[in-house]
């Protein structure tokens, strides 16, 4: 049979097939091809839930990565909504961004201290200027 499995692609795709069902019923994946009652997807495809699953992670809905992928509904302004929407997130991420740089740092400092809490660690930095 030519295609890829449910089972298969999301093996390759790192996610549950449960997974791939939904992307597919919500429009982030088209319907896929059906031989003897059975789904069969392109191996194409991986690429596209990489995408789907990196916008996820990120903080992007559903409706926006369906936006990302298959752009507004015609008679908008495509270009300013979506310059709009990229420019709104975008922002979104680098303070995503900035908490975790924060959040490594507090790790790393952890890392090179003996201390046994972040509260004992921090004490320690005000106190001797290191830990």
């Amino acid at each position: 049979m030519a295609g890829l499995s449910i089972g298969k692609l999301a093996e390759k795709a790192e996610v549950n097939a449960s997974t791939l069902r939904y992307y597919e019923s919500v429009g982030l994946l088209p319907a896929p091809e059906r031989k003897n009652g059975q789904r069969r997807y392109d191996e194409g495809l991986l690429d596209r839930i990489h995408f789907i699953k990196v916008a996820q992670q990120t903080g992007f809905s559903i409706q926006e990565i369906t936006i990302l992928l298959e752009g507004f509904e015609p008679g908008d302004s495509l270009s300013d909504r979506w310059e709009q929407m990229a420019k709104q997130k975008r922002a979104e991420l680098e303070a995503r961004k900035k908490q975790l740089n924060s959040m490594i740092q507090i790790l790393d400092s952890g890392i090179n201290c003996k201390c046994l809490t972040w509260s004992e660690c921090k004490d320690k930095i005000e106190n001797e200027g290191s830990c």
